[in-house]
């Protein structure tokens, strides 16, 4: 939830960066089922059936999901800044595989997100005894009492860096469009640019 909220506001600094978000239109992206598979698996069971499932089966499901968004990514990989994205949700699925389908948590993230550390249902993030690459895990936390609550990991930061790349580049917004003409090959800096009339040699 926390994020696809975020992309949202990703999306909505976009206008207001002289971008349109119409071009997302002209993007052709393919296996679209792929990633649509993997976003219902995931609404699916931590939202809609939590407990109502084996938890090994929704640890295993959780698993893949990110199997089914890893085959989206490598299918539209010439798309700019998703391998960034990828590259998040990878640092994820690693910390998620280690520890059994569980993505692990801090207890001290927990805490300050004011979420349980235990519960009997599959949480697809929870504090996890002798956790393996904890430092993946979701160690950050939106503190209590703010808007969208929640802890998140290293992946998570990296997955929105990415998106946000991604979406201004597509939408050609301001600081994209100065980028690629400042990046453009053969472009000399205007401050070591050659003179081009005999005056500037005079004044």
């Amino acid at each position: 939830m926390i994020l696809g909220i975020a992309v949202a506001i990703i999306a909505l600094t976009v206008p207001l960066s002289g971008g349109s978000l119409a071009r997302l239109a002209d993007v052709r992206f393919r296996r679209v089922g792929l990633i649509a598979a993997s976003l219902a698996i995931q609404v699916l069971i931590i939202s809609v059936i939590p407990g109502r499932i084996p938890a090994w089966l929704a640890a295993a499901l959780y698993v893949v999901s990110y199997g089914l968004a890893a085959a989206f990514v490598w299918a539209n990989r010439r798309i700019p800044w998703l391998w960034l994205v990828a590259s998040g949700g990878l640092s994820n699925l690693i910390a998620i595989g280690a520890n059994g389908g569980v993505m692990p948590a801090s207890a001290r993230a927990l805490a300050a997100a004011g979420r349980p550390l235990h519960s009997a249902q599959f949480r697809n993030s929870t504090d996890v005894a002798n956790a393996h690459l904890r430092f993946l895990g979701d160690v950050f936390a939106v503190p209590s009492g703010w808007p969208l609550a929640n802890v998140f990991s290293i992946g998570d930061v990296v997955l929105m860096l990415g998106s946000a790349l991604l979406l201004h580049t597509i939408c050609q917004t301001r600081p994209t469009r100065w980028y690629t003409r400042a990046h453009r090959p053969g472009r000399i800096p205007s401050s070591t640019r050659p003179p081009t009339d005999l005056s500037t040699f005079l004044s």
